[in-house]
Parts: structure tokens; sequence; C-alpha cells
């Protein structure tokens, strides 16, 4: 067996541990109940970016965008998809720069779309521009469990 992951929930912030072998049978918080895993990328926010994106023990891809943003909304639709996808492997988050900014300076974004991967809230690779869907999964491929 092996050891349980730590998983954030997206909706009460507590750190649930779940069996891995069991992270695909639709794992729900410990606390509020809710489910782990929606499907589709969850919004964050200053307040809780960290709770969420910045622990656990699945890798993190986080979408820094804004409405105004053309391509930013083109490629919301491969994101949201990319949710569907890849979940419980890793989670899928957006923060929108305009009404973050001390997130998008903390992260040095430069420009929108850019994709930030995590590890353990760390950084280990980054994306400006929008991408394929294909394009998408071989850039979180090095990642993925």
């Amino acid at each position: 067996m092996t050891s349980p992951l730590a998983v954030p929930c997206p909706h009460c912030r507590a750190l649930n541990r779940v069996p891995a072998e069991r992270i695909g049978q639709h794992p729900s918080c410990g606390r509020c109940h809710q489910p782990l895993f929606g499907g589709h990328p969850v919004a964050l926010d200053a307040a809780t970016f960290d709770a969420v994106a910045g622990r656990g023990d699945l890798p993190v891809l986080v979408d820094f965008w804004a409405t105004w943003c053309g391509p930013c909304i083109g490629f919301a639709p491969v994101f949201a998809a990319a949710a569907k996808e890849l979940e419980p492997r890793m989670r899928l988050v957006k923060v929108e720069t305009e009404a973050n900014p001390a997130l998008a300076q903390r992260f040095a974004i430069r420009s929108i779309p850019t994709l930030v991967l995590l590890r353990e809230g760390r950084e280990i690779a980054r994306q400006s521009g929008a991408l394929s869907a294909a394009q998408l999964r071989q850039f979180v491929a090095p990642v993925l469990r």
C-alpha cells in the first residue's frame, strides 16, 4: 500500500489525506463533505491561493488570465477540458490577474495567459501564451503521476 496523498479541499481548504489507490474514486472532503475534484478549474484569489495551490502532494497548474484578454478567453475552454481530463492527477486553478494584482506580482506575470506549474507550492515550469489541448498535455506530462 502506498502512503496517502495530501489534497487540499477547494471549498473549505481543509487538508485531506486520501489513499493514493482511492484518488480516482471521487473522494470527498472529510470536513465539508464536498467533492475534492469537480472536473473544472478552481477559481482562486489572494485569500485562498496558498491554502489550495500552495500545499498538498498533487501538482497544480495555474492559469493567470484577465477578463479583457482575447487569447485568455479563447484558451478557457481548452483549460476547462484539461481539468476534466487531468483531475485527479493534478489540480487546475485560475487566477484573474486584474482582481488579484498581488498574486500576479508575486509570480512576476508579464503577459497573459501565463501557465505556472507548481509542485509543493514551488514553481517548476512556466509557459506564456494560449496553448492547444495537445500542447497543454505535453507541457504537464513530465509531472503527471
